[in-house]
């Protein structure tokens, strides 16, 4: 195991039965996460369309491609190609190639602050391992909703059958690390109020790394207030009341 700051990567040989899992796909422009259900499975959310993922209809939808596994001659798998949704895939297929890296939970603020890049531990506590699997085989069964990159992605996914926490706002990101850090660094970049905070380019460079750390801090799943517990028998039965209206 090579778990660290810098590091999460984990060894196939150290995996238990509840992880919550992810790998980094295209020079790292982002992870692909699922939940590791033991004898070399992982269940997993995606949404392709043409090996493309969709759902911001923005630019994103064109450059970003599907987080569903590339091998379509799997033995243990089969063509999964065309596959979308809550799906079971072997680890090999979910790696699609990739390392296998270990999601954290319960983290410290000082070390969550300390890795700067989103989607990698959270300070939100696990529920028990009995609990993730449930959710996770539950939802392989009966489904996650619409896949949506930034408010309902496998990051999402994964955080919610770890948790059982949802976001009850409509308005906010969800709760993929990911995502608010993307959104965090777009709004330390833009926002018009560092301009006057200083003049040299290393202070406007500190301040704005201040305002992605705070942001991605009080964005994360452990620590916002517009996130309660939902049991999965519930989330399934609202997402059905949703579609029929």
């Amino acid at each position: 195991m090579k778990m660290g700051v810098l590091s999460n990567r984990i060894c196939r040989e150290d995996l238990k039965p509840g992880d919550h899992i992810y790998s980094w796909r295209y020079a790292y422009i982002y992870a692909h996460h699922g939940i590791y259900i033991g004898e070399g499975k992982v269940i997993h959310f995606t949404q392709s369309q043409g090996g493309r993922e969709i759902g911001t209809g923005t630019v994103l939808d064109r450059v970003i491609f599907s987080s569903s596994s590339e091998a379509s001659n799997c033995a243990a798998c089969g063509d999964q190609s065309g596959r979308c949704g809550v799906i079971s895939s072997c680890l090999d297929c979910f790696l699609a190639d990739g390392e296998l890296y270990l999601f954290q939970y319960a983290v410290s603020p000082a070390l969550f602050l300390a890795k700067p890049r989103g989607g990698t531990c959270t300070i939100a506590a696990s529920d028990p391992t009995s609990e993730v699997l449930h959710r996770a085989s539950f939802l392989l069964h009966n489904g996650f909703g619409v896949y949506h990159l930034f408010k309902n992605n496998c990051e999402d996914f994964a955080i919610y059958c770890k948790t059982g926490l949802l976001v009850i706002t409509r308005i906010s990101v969800g709760r993929s690390g990911q995502a608010t850090s993307f959104l965090a660094a777009a709004s330390a970049i833009v926002s018009s109020p560092l301009r006057y905070l200083t003049t040299s380019f290393s202070g406007l460079a500190a301040v704005g790394y201040g305002m992605y750390c705070f942001s991605r801090l009080v964005s994360d799943i452990g620590v916002r207030r517009d996130v309660e517990k939902v049991a999965v028998e519930m989330l399934v039965s609202a997402s059905a009341g949703c579609q029929e209206t």
